[in-house]
C-alpha cells in the first residue's frame, strides 16, 4: 500500500486526489493532508479517511478541530503544518496540490527528506524552478507532473530517450475567452471568466485559463521538467482538450497522448507509476468526436503567454516576478476592484520596474515575491 500526503486536500485537485485515494483503497491511505480555510470540509475528510496528520491555515481552526477529533490524529496550523505535511514520516509520495508560490518551501524540504513529488502547483518551478530542480538532482528525488499536459508529455516520452527530442507541444484549450478579440474582453466579468468551456477547475486557475498565463506557467514548468529550451516547447490551441501534449522527434514522429478532460487521469497514473490501474469513467470515443482543431497561438491577443516566453527567457528572478504579479492581479481581479485586462498591464509593469538577479537564493525568491505583491496592490 502507498501511503499519500497531500498538501491542498479541498481544493480541485486536491479533491480529485481523493476520489482516485477513494477507488482504491487496498493501494492507497491519506496518511498527511493540509486544508486552508476550509474547516467544514476537513471536518467530513478527517472523519473518512482518519489521517495521522492535519494542517490547517489558522490557529484557532487547529484548536477547534484537536478538542473533536482523538489525540492519535495531530493537527497543526500554519507553514510549519504545511511541511510536517510534506515530510511526514510515513508518507512514501507528496501530492503538491496547493494553490500558488505557498508551495514551495514545503517542497524543497520534502525533497530533502527523500519523498516522492506528485507536483500539480505549477508556481513551485516557475518561481523557483533552479532551486527545486537542483534539489531533485541532488537527491535522487523524483518529480512525477500531475498536470495534463506535462503528465502527456511524461506518459508519451516512456521507453524514448530525451536526447531524441526536437520539440514539445503543449495543448491550450483557449479558455473562456477564446473566442473574444482584446476589444471585447472589455468589461468582462469574473462570472464570465470563471465560465471554463470544458474544465472543472479552481477560481484562480480558470482565471488563468482565460487570460493565458496558465499555459505561460505550463510552458515555464516543462522547461525546468524536462529540460528544454524555451524556443523548443510551443502552444498550440486545441478546443477539445483531446490531445493533452505531443511531442515531436528528430525523426519527424510526432508521439500524442489522448484522453477525456478527466484531471483524475493525470492524477492517478503519477500515484501509480510505472503501473496503471484501473478508472471507471467515459472512456474516448473518437469516431463520436468527429473532429479534433488546431489553432495557431496569438501572442498580441494573449499577451500573458507572450510574458511567460519573455520571463522565461530571461531567467533568474524575472519569473518570480511574473507569478507574484498574476497570483496578486488574479486576486484583486476575483475581488472585483481590477478589471481583467488589468491583470496583464500589472504583470507588463511589474517586470518592467524588475532588475533581474540571476540565480537568486530561497530568501531573495522571497523578498522579490512579497517585494512584487506590494507594488501591485500599490497600484490601486
Amino acid at each position: 500500500m502507498k501511503k499519500v500526503s497531500l498538501m491542498g486536500a479541498t481544493g480541485s485537485i486536491g479533491l480529485q486526489t481523493l476520489d482516485v485515494i477513494r477507488e482504491h483503497p487496498e493501494e492507497f491511505k491519506l496518511t498527511a493532508m493540509s486544508v486552508g480555510k476550509n474547516i467544514e470540509k476537513a471536518r467530513k475528510m478527517i472523519m473518512e479517511f482518519s489521517p495521522r496528520l492535519v494542517s490547517v491555515q489558522y490557529k484557532e481552526d487547529a484548536e477547534s478541530l484537536s478538542r473533536e477529533f482523538p489525540s492519535s490524529i495531530k493537527i497543526l496550523h500554519g507553514e510549519e503544518g504545511l511541511v510536517e505535511v510534506a515530510c511526514h514520516q510515513d508518507a512514501d509520495v507528496l501530492v503538491n496540490a496547493v494553490l500558488g508560490s505557498v508551495g514551495l518551501y514545503p517542497t524543497l524540504q520534502a525533497i530533502e527528506a527523500g519523498k516522492t513529488i506528485a507536483i500539480a502547483n505549477k508556481e513551485t518551478l516557475v518561481t523557483a524552478g533552479h532551486l527545486v530542480m537542483e534539489a531533485a538532482k541532488r537527491k535522487g528525488t523524483s518529480l512525477l507532473p500531475v498536470d495534463s499536459e506535462h503528465s502527456a508529455i511524461f506518459q508519451a516520452l516512456q521507453g524514448e530517450k530525451e536526447k531524441n527530442i526536437e520539440k514539445l507541444i503543449i495543448t491550450a484549450s483557449g479558455g473562456s475567452f477564446r473566442d473574444r478579440t482584446r476589444d471585447e474582453l472589455v468589461g468582462v466579468t469574473v462570472h464570465e471568466a470563471l465560465n471554463h468551456p470544458n474544465w472543472s477547475m479552481g477560481a484562480k486557475i480558470t482565471i488563468d485559463s482565460a487570460s493565458m498565463m496558465n499555459k505561460g506557467l505550463e510552458v515555464i514548468e516543462a522547461h525546468w521538467l524536462f529540460d528544454m529550451p524555451y524556443d523548443q516547447i510551443s502552444v498550440v490551441q486545441h478546443r477539445e482538450s483531446i490531445i493533452h501534449s505531443m511531442i515531436q522527434f528528430h525523426d519527424s514522429s510526432v508521439m500524442a497522448q489522448l484522453g477525456t478532460p478527466d484531471m483524475r487521469v493525470p492524477i492517478q497514473y503519477a500515484l501509480t507509476y510505472p503501473d496503471r490501474f484501473h478508472r471507471p469513467g467515459k472512456r474516448l470515443d473518437l469516431v463520436e468526436i468527429g473532429k479534433l482543431h488546431f489553432e495557431e497561438m496569438d501572442l498580441d491577443r494573449f499577451r500573458c503567454l507572450a510574458f511567460a516566453y519573455d520571463a522565461g527567457r530571461i531567467g533568474g528572478s524575472m519569473t518570480t516576478v511574473l507569478n507574484a504579479a498574476n497570483e496578486a492581479s488574479v486576486a484583486l481581479f476575483l475581488d472585483n476592484k481590477i478589471s481583467f485586462l488589468d491583470i496583464e498591464r500589472n504583470i507588463e509593469k511589474a517586470m518592467n520596474a524588475h532588475k533581474v538577479i540571476h540565480k537568486p537564493d530561497l530568501e531573495t525568491i522571497y523578498e522579490i515575491d512579497l517585494h512584487t505583491r506590494r507594488l501591485v496592490s500599490s497600484w490601486l
